[in-house]
C-alpha cells in the first residue's frame, strides 16, 4: 500500500453500499428510461432535458415576499441573476451568492429556484441566485470569473439590490460547490467590499489532478456517471493543475470556515471529504456533513427523493449556525 490518500490497502474487500430505499426506487425508474443518455445528447439537448426534470424532480417554488431579476456586469457584457428573500425589506447583514450546478454545461436559475427559495427561506437571508456562463459556448475559465465578479458586484452593494450587504456567504452545489470554493480563494487574495464570512460548497469537484475511489466506486448507476464527467470535462475544457479549475492545487490558508457536504453514493465523494480534511489540515474551521445512502444532485431532488429533505434541512442548519458564529465573532472584534 502507499500512503496517499487516493490508494486503499491491497486486502481491502469493498462492501455492498447502503441505499436508502426512496432512492434506490429513483435510481431503478431513472436507469429503466430508454434513450440517449445525458453524454449522448448535444449540450442544449442536455439543458432541456435537465430543465424539464425540475417540476418531477423538485417542489414548487412556493411564495416568498421578493423574487427580482437581476443584471450583473461582467467582463465583455452581462449575467443574468435572481435575489430570493423572504422578506420586502431587512436592515443590512449578510446575503447568500449561490452558484448552480451542472458540470459547467447545464442548469440555470430556474432549475435550481426551489432549492434557492428553500435556502432564503431557512436561513432568512437574502440569496443571489448567478446565471454564470456556460460551456461550450464559454469554456474556463468563463464560470469562475463570472462568479468572482458576482460576488464583488453583491459585495459592492449596488442599488438594484438594495444596498444590504454586509457580509458574504458563498454556496453553490456540485460544479457550483467548485466555483464556491474558487470564488472563496479569489476573495481571500483580493478582498471585496465586504468580506466573505462562509464557504458553504454542496457535494463539489475540488481535485481533478487525482482519481479518488468513489470515482470508480460509482461510475455507474447512481445519477452522475463517469461518462457524464467526462463529457462535462470535454466541454468545460479547463487546465487541470490550475487553482481555478482545482482549488486544492492552491494554497487554503486564510480561507472563510467551511460547511461541505457530501453524498456516499457520488463519483465526486471523495473530493469533498479530501478538500474538508486539507482545511482543518490548513487551520480552518469546518462543518462536514454527509448524506449516507443519497447520491449526487440530492438537493434538486427532494420531491424525487422524499428523505433529501432532510439532509438539505440539515445542511442549511449548519449553513445558520456557521452564519451566526461568524456574526458574533465580527461584532466582538473591536471597532478600528
Amino acid at each position: 500500500m502507499t500512503d496517499t490518500i487516493i490508494d486503499r490497502p491491497a486486502d481491502a474487500v469493498a462492501a455492498e453500499p447502503f441505499v436508502r430505499p426512496d432512492v434506490r426506487a429513483f435510481l431503478a425508474y431513472l436507469n429503466s428510461v430508454p434513450g440517449p443518455k445525458m453524454h449522448e445528447r448535444t449540450p442544449g439537448e442536455a439543458r432541456a432535458v435537465f430543465h424539464a426534470m425540475k417540476d418531477i424532480a423538485d417542489p414548487p417554488v412556493g411564495v416568498l415576499a421578493t423574487i427580482k431579476d437581476l443584471s450583473i456586469p461582467v467582463e465583455g457584457g452581462s449575467i443574468a441573476a435572481r435575489l430570493f428573500d423572504p422578506r420586502e425589506t431587512r436592515a443590512p447583514g449578510p446575503v447568500v451568492v449561490f452558484f448552480h450546478g451542472g458540470g459547467f454545461v447545464i442548469g440555470n436559475i430556474d432549475t435550481h429556484a426551489s432549492f434557492t427559495a428553500e435556502m432564503a427561506r431557512q436561513l432568512d437571508l437574502p440569496v443571489v441566485s448567478v446565471d454564470y456562463r456556460l460551456a461550450p459556448e464559454a469554456k474556463w475559465p468563463a464560470a469562475p470569473d463570472d462568479c468572482e465578479a458576482a460576488a464583488r458586484w453583491v459585495a459592492s452593494n449596488p442599488a438594484e439590490l438594495g444596498r444590504i450587504a454586509t457580509a458574504l456567504v458563498l454556496s453553490g452545489d456540485s460544479a457550483g460547490g467548485t466555483l464556491t470554493i474558487t470564488t472563496a480563494i479569489a476573495l481571500r487574495n483580493h478582498p471585496a467590499d465586504v468580506p466573505v464570512i462562509v464557504q458553504a460548497p454542496i457535494y463539489p469537484a475540488a481535485d481533478m489532478m487525482k482519481e479518488y475511489p468513489s470515482f470508480n466506486d460509482f461510475a455507474d448507476g447512481f445519477l452522475l456517471t463517469r461518462d457524464g464527467m467526462m463529457w462535462f470535462g470535454e466541454h468545460y475544457a479547463p487546465q487541470a493543475d490550475h487553482v481555478k479549475a482545482s482549488p486544492m492545487s492552491g494554497s487554503l490558508a486564510g480561507l472563510p470556515p467551511a460547511v461541505i457536504v457530501t453524498a456516499s453514493l457520488d463519483p465526486i465523494r471523495d473530493q469533498g471529504r479530501a478538500y474538508a480534511a486539507a482545511l482543518i489540515q490548513a487551520g480552518v474551521p469546518v462543518t462536514f456533513r454527509e448524506a449516507r445512502g443519497n447520491i449526487h444532485g440530492f438537493v434538486t431532488l427532494r420531491q424525487a427523493v422524499p428523505s433529501s429533505a432532510t439532509d438539505v434541512a440539515g445542511y442549511l442548519a449548519a449553513v445558520k449556525s456557521a452564519v451566526a458564529e461568524a456574526e458574533a465573532q465580527r461584532s466582538a472584534q473591536p471597532k478600528s
